[in-house]
């Protein structure tokens, strides 16, 4: 029997973003050893964070505030802007695909760079609006090359990462600010600052939700290391965020990531002590790499990618590590794909990946 499916889900493939390293794991019919391929922390989450989350379980019978109020009133304070610029939900994917809701027609088009993250394109192909694409410039994202499409294609809504996924690259303050203010009036910035955090200097335009050309978006994911738990945020002018409001799930935040979101802010240690993790990681990993005669870029995110010359030396190498019991991905355009991407992991998942990469150099 037929289902009756719409138009556009019968044309969309069968595909996801990403394959889960679990996914991976049950093909594999064994665990990883080293699970370095997802840009998750390495370092754990405040210990008040998983001391809330604890107490917190105890009452899952109750629903989250559909709100999040304490937390977006927490959040507005640090950011300093009004807590109707403030929109909490489960990730910065889930964000993205309202952003899409909210600014695509299905005849629209959408601004990315060739290779940049692909859960963006993932929604504009899922509510049937067009994506337009512009290579990188070397191994960063192309900010000009992004506006003069924006104009060209007439596109309500660009994307674009600082610091950027997959190549852990950025642009500093006066290009993003620059960036911003030539967005033209019928255009939407999504700037992505998941990686904010990670950044050795202030290279983020401070936050000016006066704007309704920028919405910008952060995460619990990385620096705070609370991926599994699925919560963001989104800072924009009020109308923005009143269009967010118009159309999420309003309970589809669980509680226990929003009390642990809060009491993450409230541990002003614990951010520094990752911060101060993850610069010894991204060293070691170009250390490595400078001894193996390799380039490695870098970084302002917690991986590095590393550069092994030719698309077919990176494909052959994550399937040796991957051999290895090591998860790692690389990007998935040129010229962005000569590399692969090292996340930073524990002390021991280094030493095993430095001994196992060094290795397999060797037969490339």
């Amino acid at each position: 029997m037929p289902i009756p499916f719409t138009a556009l889900v019968n044309q969309l493939p069968a595909t996801t973003p990403f394959v889960g390293p679990e996914a991976l794991e049950r093909q594999r019919g064994k665990p990883f050893r080293a699970r370095i391929g997802a840009n998750e922390s390495a370092f754990g989450i405040s210990p008040l964070a998983a001391q809330a989350m604890q107490q917190a379980v105890a009452r899952s019978a109750w629903y989250a505030d559909p709100e999040s109020h304490e937390l977006r009133t927490a959040l507005a304070t640090i950011h300093r802007v009004d807590i109707d610029e403030i929109c909490v939900d489960a990730g910065i994917d889930t964000l993205l695909g309202l952003t899409v809701r909210m600014l695509l027609e299905t005849d629209s088009k959408a601004v990315t760079s060739a290779g940049a993250y692909p859960t963006f394109n993932y929604h504009v192909a899922g509510f049937g609006a067009e994506l337009v694409t512009v290579p990188y410039r070397g191994f960063h994202e192309n900010p000009d090359a992004l506006l003069e499409a924006v104009h060209q294609h007439n596109a309500p809504l660009v994307y674009l990462a600082n610091p950027d996924n997959p190549m852990g690259t950025w642009h500093g303050e006066e290009k993003i600010t620059s960036m911003i203010n030539a967005i033209p009036d019928n255009c939407v910035l999504a700037l992505d600052e998941a990686y904010i955090e990670f950044a050795d200097q202030p290279i983020a335009p401070p936050v000016d939700t006066s704007n309704p050309r920028v919405i910008r978006f952060r995460t619990f994911s990385k620096a705070y290391g609370m991926a599994g738990q699925r919560i963001a945020y989104a800072i924009a002018h009020r109308d923005l965020i009143s269009g967010f409001n118009k159309i999420r799930n309003h309970f589809g935040l669980n509680r226990v990531a929003q009390i642990g979101a809060l009491a993450s802010l409230n541990d002003t240690d614990f951010i520094p002590q990752v911060m101060h993790a993850v610069q010894q990681g991204r060293q070691q990993v170009m250390e490595l790499a400078s001894s193996l005669d390799l380039y490695a870029e870098p970084s302002y995110t917690n991986f590095v990618a590393v550069d092994l010359q030719t698309t077919e030396r990176a494909k052959k190498m994550l399937t040796l590590l991957a051999d290895n019991d090591i998860f790692m991905r690389m990007p998935g355009v040129e010229p962005l794909n000569r590399c692969i991407r090292v996340g930073l992991g524990t002390s021991e998942e280094f030493e095993l990946f430095s001994e196992v990469f060094s290795d397999l150099l060797k037969s490339l």
